[in-house]
This record gives structure tokens, C-alpha cells and sequence, in this order.
């Protein structure tokens, strides 16, 4: 069993948030402020990341699955839970969805993919970072996480600042090897089978997952519900009332 660092906060039925690579949980502060009003809010950080267990050697998505199941088994006292993801925290969703469907009420995947056809662009990400560490990726990264409109505004701007110290703070090794995981999925056959009531959300000006990555997961999976917001990569950073919003509607209508 690994240890997973968790944030538990407010009161309600519980939803579980699983944030991008490089991140952490403090990437859902301002949606967690929104849900926490009326749910049991539960943030965690991925293994290899912020205060959770740095374990050396690869793993698969299917693995940081199983983490988030152990997790939701710990801490949801046999409740099922609605689980959100972005990022590389909607590919769990997903793996978690066909994997331990009896965990949750709903799942949500938010500017995420579900097969990468060319892992060439990994390969290269690690390799730079095998050679610069994480400074030598973090300009670009956190130059796709947010639009320019939005960074150019007081809040963006500190949002990218805390996004930037945080990706920096993050375990190289770990990071290296959350990429190679990511670059393996292939969730295409899996998202058939998923039965949860699921909403993907894409970001309509999201260049790491474009709106068309979206489109793919929504229609793969069956009944899947598809809204999109007006952001680039981290649409619950850029937009949390409205990404918030979006939640409680879809929870609502079932």
C-alpha cells in the first residue's frame, strides 16, 4: 500500500479530486473552495508527487488506479464517491472507472486523453529533463497550462507563478516517471465498458489536449456527457466557478 498525502475538507457527499502531472492538490484550491461549501471535498496527491510517497522504479496508469482505489477504500467509509481527474488525473479516472466501477457515483475527465499514437513527444520531455531537470520544462509547460488573456490578469499571474514553483518542486525521477506511464495508456478498449455516469470536459483553446481528445473519450464511452469551457490545459485553475458549476449541474441531473 503507498501513502497518498490527503486534503479533507467540508462536509457532504464526498468528491475525490486527481490533479495533472507536476502538479499537486494545491492545483484544486479554488474548486475545492466552490465544492466544499455543500461536499466533502477530498484532495490527494499522486504518488511521486507533492507529500505523497516518492516510489522509485516505473508504474502504469493502472497503478495510480489502484492508488486512487486504496485511497477512496481508506477514506470514503464504503461510500461511493465522485471522482474528478485532469490531466493525467483524468486518465486515472478513466482506468478507475472501468477498473472499480463500485467506488463511484460519477467520474469526471477534464483535458485528458486516452491514447497518445506518437510517444515521441514524451520521449523527448524526459530526455530534457534527464538533462536539465525540471527547470528545463517548466516555462514551456506552464505556458500551455494557462492562456495569455488570463495570465496577463493579476490572479493569472499568480497563478502561473504558483503553478511554476510548484511544477519546480516536484521529484525529477518521479516526474520522468509519471511521463513514461502516460505515454504507454491506450484506454480506448476499457472506456467501452465504463458504465459510471461520466462528463468530459474539454478546454477549447487546450493545446497539451486539444477539444478533439475530448471528443474521442465522450464518444467512446457510453451516455458520456461533453462540456467544454474557454480555457487552455488547467481549466479548473482558469475558470474554478465555472469548471465548479459545470460539477453540480451534471451531479444534479441524475
Amino acid at each position: 500500500m503507498i501513502h497518498l498525502h490527503v486534503v479533507r475538507e467540508g462536509s457532504g457527499p464526498i468528491v475525490v479530486l486527481s490533479h495533472a502531472l507536476g502538479c499537486d492538490h494545491r492545483m484544486w484550491d479554488g474548486v475545492a473552495a466552490q465544492l466544499a461549501r455543500a461536499h466533502t471535498v477530498l484532495r490527494y496527491d499522486h504518488r511521486n508527487h507533492g507529500g505523497s510517497e516518492l516510489r522509485a522504479g516505473p508504474f502504469t496508469l493502472q497503478d495510480l488506479a489502484d492508488d486512487a482505489a486504496g485511497l477512496i477504500e481508506r477514506e470514503a467509509d464504503g461510500e461511493p464517491v465522485h471522482f474528478v481527474g485532469l490531466s493525467m488525473g483524468g486518465m486515472v479516472a478513466q482506468a478507475l472507472a472501468a477498473r472499480h466501477p463500485a467506488l463511484l457515483r460519477t467520474v469526471v475527465v477534464a483535458n485528458s486523453a486516452h491514447h497518445y499514437p506518437d510517444p515521441a513527444p514524451w520521449r523527448i520531455r524526459i530526455e530534457t529533463v534527464q538533462a536539465q531537470g525540471l527547470a528545463g520544462i517548466a516555462p514551456g509547460a506552464v505556458g500551455r497550462w494557462l492562456t495569455p488573456g488570463f495570465v496577463a490578469t493579476p490572479d493569472g499571474a499568480a497563478a502561473a507563478r504558483r503553478l511554476h514553483e510548484m511544477l519546480l518542486r516536484a521529484d525529477p525521477a518521479g516526474y520522468v516517471a509519471s511521463c513514461a506511464a502516460i505515454a504507454a495508456i491506450d484506454l480506448r478498449d476499457s472506456n467501452r465498458r465504463i458504465a459510471v455516469p461520466t462528463l468530459v470536459i474539454a478546454g477549447t483553446l487546450d493545446e497539451a489536449t486539444p477539444p478533439s481528445m475530448s471528443e474521442a473519450i465522450a464518444a467512446a464511452i457510453p451516455g458520456a456527457r461533453l462540456a467544454r469551457l474557454p480555457t487552455a490545459h488547467l481549466s479548473a485553475v482558469e475558470r474554478p466557478t465555472e469548471f465548479s458549476q459545470l460539477l453540480v449541474d451534471f451531479w444534479r441531473s441524475l
